[in-house]
């Protein structure tokens, strides 16, 4: 039986570094046409590719590897480095990660990462784009607060209009996005039949929380970064404390679990609860949060939409 060659690939801007163990480093230059023929030769040689999600700069090896079928794993920078740390790599170039992510493909054989199917890319890219923006409006709010001048302060204002205006299209185009598909509108409405879950919300989960109603609810919560951690060492019974995870889906969980800690008597006594044991503030939104996220999974495992309770 033939043992599987995982083949490491260092991501960057304008070029990639690239490990096949049988060659050694070389790099190419981060474009289409470079990175079709590196695919190809991939597919050839049956190599699994490993690299590390980079944002938007791995998004063209992404793409030519879903669409040739060449297995690939998309892992967490985080888990990466931990891994360098472990195997004594301290140092850290381009080629040296490349090296590390083949070798860390040899040792721990990671899982295949699903091809993304093109509605829920659409989607992500649509979501992605409403949340940058979200956010230059709140540095314009808080530049409009921090100015006196009246000239200022006016083209302020006005940037906060037409920013408003650009995430209300957004808005617009991900609910049609949704209604295109059938399924899709289905798992929505699912979710926001839950007090505190609404469009934006949903379409968020829906888009970057594609394993929702697919695991079980410690590892869904693990992905969102809401699992508690462990600091335990011997007596020693450490403070609990939650990391990693994706932080966009966590910020837009911690949206929907203020307003449902306010309209659903589910989420409100729980909260009550844990403010009256003297929970700080902050541990009680996460905790809230998370038993959110534990239903949600639920409902959408089962298909069953939320149960009022008065």
């Amino acid at each position: 039986m033939m043992h599987q060659l995982y083949l490491g690939v260092d991501v960057s801007k304008d070029r990639l570094d690239v490990f096949p163990p049988q060659r050694g480093v070389s790099q190419i230059d981060n474009a289409a046409s470079t990175i079709r023929t590196f695919v190809r030769y991939a597919q050839r040689e049956g190599l699994w590719v490993v690299f590390e999600a980079t944002g938007g700069y791995d998004r063209a090896l992404r793409e030519a590897l879903e669409a040739a079928d060449v297995p690939f794993s998309r892992l967490n920078p985080r888990l990466a480095r931990d891994f360098a740390r472990a195997s004594g790599l301290l140092a850290k170039t381009d080629r040296v990660d490349a090296r590390m992510l083949a070798e860390f493909g040899r040792r721990m054989q990671p899982p295949r990462t699903p091809a993304t199917p093109e509605i829920r890319a659409q989607l992500q890219a649509l979501a992605t784009r409403r949340r940058q923006l979200v956010e230059v409006r709140k540095e314009e709010m808080t530049r409009l607060a921090q100015t006196a001048d009246p000239v200022a302060r006016a083209d302020i204002r006005a940037m906060v209009t037409i920013l408003g205006r650009h995430i209300r299209d957004f808005d617009a185009r991900i609910m049609a996005l949704i209604a295109r598909d059938p399924k899709l509108t289905e798992v929505s409405c699912r979710m926001q039949s839950v007090p505190g879950v609404g469009p934006i919300v949903a379409a968020t989960l829906i888009a970057e929380l594609p394993e929702l109603g697919r695991l079980c609810r410690r590892r869904i919560a693990a992905l969102a970064g809401l699992a508690p951690i462990a600091q335990d060492s011997g007596k020693l019974r450490g403070r609990r404390c939650i990391r990693g995870g994706r932080a966009n889906v966590r910020s837009m969980l911690y949206i929907a679990a203020l307003h449902a800690s306010r309209h659903a008597e589910i989420f409100r006594a729980f909260r009550t609860r844990m403010t009256a044991a003297g929970k700080p503030i902050k541990l009680v939104l996460t905790a809230t949060a998370h038993k959110l996220l534990t239903i949600l999974n639920a409902m959408i495992k089962t298909e069953t939409d939320f149960q009022m309770r008065t």
